[in-house]
């Protein structure tokens, strides 16, 4: 399984987003007072997606579907997460999601004063979903809905990069063991490799989070063991950003993050999606 076909337009891949909606993401990250953890991940999530959708553009040319995107919410329900002109559709080329978000708000940015300061200007920042908390953790739901989509996505394109799936959750779930469901989902394969399922755990405790370990002995407790199981080896090109970002990688690291605050989340899901992307002849 190499981990190596070419991204272009003929040959797409998938990244698809799992979200934990329930109602214990509406908690504070820890050391971070005031703010939510769905907030925070919403948050992360639509600037992930304007930044995908920057890196599938050249210059004088449209955004191209380098990616397939989709996104899985569970908590009072599991489903498919987009709204808007996107509802209802469970993967859509990067070029639509990238011209239809929900609305697109003006926010505050510190910007370096050239002299050694900062000073505050605005920015558009485009929002794609809106935080969620409510209900309970369905993640076997969630992941089983995860396996079917990239399965169907892997039928209609063998030849791809496989589907990376990024599963942020607070807690653990509700509705019985996910290790089999997600082996399910990390079994789907195209020829080029089978899912890459990574997974963040995202703590209200003010400690310090645990970054792409390789070994579950180090994790405190059952339910961190069975995320990290849960979570794929990184491959070659996934190890490399990683590496780029100062972490400690090895063969066995896996994409998992445990008690992640704000920040952990962040590079979490930046590194999970550095998939490199360009045309062929």
């Amino acid at each position: 399984m190499a981990y190596d076909a070419p991204i272009d337009r003929k040959n797409p891949t998938c990244i698809l987003f799992v979200f934990d909606h329930s109602s214990s993401m509406d908690g504070g990250f820890g050391g971070q007072p005031g703010r939510k953890k769905a907030d925070g991940v919403a948050d992360v999530a639509n600037r992930l997606l304007y930044d995908i959708g920057i890196r599938c553009s050249k210059a004088g040319d449209d955004v191209r579907d380098y990616f397939h995107i989709g996104v899985v919410g569970y908590g009072e329900r599991v489903g498919l997460a987009f709204g808007g002109q996107l509802a209802g559709r469970e993967l859509v080329p990067m070029s639509e999601v990238a011209y239809h978000p929900l609305r697109v708000e003006t926010r505050e940015k510190l910007v370096s004063d050239g002299a050694g300061g900062v000073v505050a200007t605005t920015t558009n920042f485009p929002v794609w979903f809106d935080p969620v908390a409510k209900g309970e953790t369905p993640m076997v739901q969630a992941l089983e809905l995860a396996r079917r989509i990239a399965a169907d996505f892997a039928a209609k394109h063998p030849d791809s990069y496989p589907p990376t799936v990024v599963h942020v959750t607070d807690g653990e779930s509700t509705d019985g063991d996910p290790e089999p469901a997600a082996a399910a989902l990390r079994s789907v394969a195209t020829n080029d490799g089978n899912v890459l399922l990574f997974n963040a755990h995202v703590s209200g405790q003010d400690v310090q989070p645990l970054e792409f370990p390789s070994d579950e002995g180090r994790l405190p407790d059952d339910a961190a063991r069975l995320l990290f199981r849960m979570s794929s080896v990184l491959p070659p090109t996934i190890r490399d950003a990683a590496v780029k970002e100062k972490y400690r990688i090895g063969p066995e690291t896996r994409g998992f993050v445990f008690n992640g605050d704000l920040t952990a989340v962040t590079r979490f899901m930046t590194i999970g999606t550095q998939i490199p992307v360009g045309e062929r002849g």
